[in-house]
């Protein structure tokens, strides 16, 4: 089967699809053949017109309320939901005694709350239609730690565990949850910090093995093969996406 039809035929949800790496996977599944509905805060303006294709539903992933109504709008629209992308997240790197509660919990809500309410919406509608495939994005920092990034760290180190614990709960459902774990990616984000000089591009390059940052491309045709039927078998799995940087432990 070609590429371009691993995914005839699925409805797929991606939350903080319209920038980043969540549209380059909405975009990807497209190509593949899914009919695709991304759900973000912020629909930017003519996001419409540039991507008629696209299911755009606006909400806030940390709300209960939100989340729920967004899952019921993507459900009216497509019917059954055969895929969830748990993607919606931000960064945060400052050092820890500058870091406030409220900026600790802003990170905690959207990212592992978030990344909850979306599981729990994609869990109760898949177990009532036979099963479906959930992915989170986590990240290497959530594998390995940093410094200066511990709300970010902790949170993505919490959607690790939740894909874990999800995973083995849900598999006689029918329900596969697995998750990618994202190195650097050259991201416009990524782009505006190196212009910033708060990131040194060629340092990160240095430490990669493979010499190079991800692109947004790359991660996303492995969230792709992870919720294709080609990966049937594969749940509970953290799938490391970051040029051999975890591995590396020398420097």
């Amino acid at each position: 089967m070609s590429v371009q039809t691993v995914l005839v035929g699925q409805n797929v949800l991606v939350t903080g699809g319209c920038s980043g790496l969540g549209l380059a996977m909405a975009l990807t599944f497209q190509r593949a053949g899914a009919r695709v509905a991304v759900f973000d805060r912020t629909i930017p303006t003519g996001f419409d017109k540039a991507h008629p294709d696209l299911v755009l539903i606006a909400g806030d992933v940390s709300d209960p309320v939100s989340v729920k109504e967004g899952f019921g709008a993507a459900q009216s629209i497509l019917g059954r939901l055969d895929a969830v992308i748990a993607n919606a997240g931000i960064s945060q790197n400052k050092p820890t005694l500058d870091l406030d509660f409220a900026e600790w919990r802003r990170v905690m809500s959207i990212n592992l709350d978030g990344a909850f309410l979306t599981c729990y919406e994609a869990g109760r509608l898949m177990s009532a239609s036979g099963g479906g495939s959930i992915i989170l994005t986590a990240s290497m920092y959530g594998v390995v730690a940093a410094p200066e990034r511990l709300g970010y760290c902790v949170s993505k180190s919490g959607t690790v565990m939740m894909t874990k614990a999800l995973a083995i709960e849900w598999a006689q459902l029918g329900i596969r949850v697995n998750a990618i774990a994202p190195g650097y990616v050259r991201t416009p984000f990524v782009e505006e910090l190196v212009a910033l000089g708060r990131l040194d591009l060629e340092k990160l390059e240095q430490r990669t093995p493979m010499g190079r940052l991800i692109t947004p491309e790359e991660v996303a045709d492995a969230a792709c093969f992870l919720i294709s039927d080609a990966a049937r078998a594969i749940t509970g799995q953290i799938i490391g996406i970051d040029g051999g940087w975890t591995a590396y432990g020398y420097l």
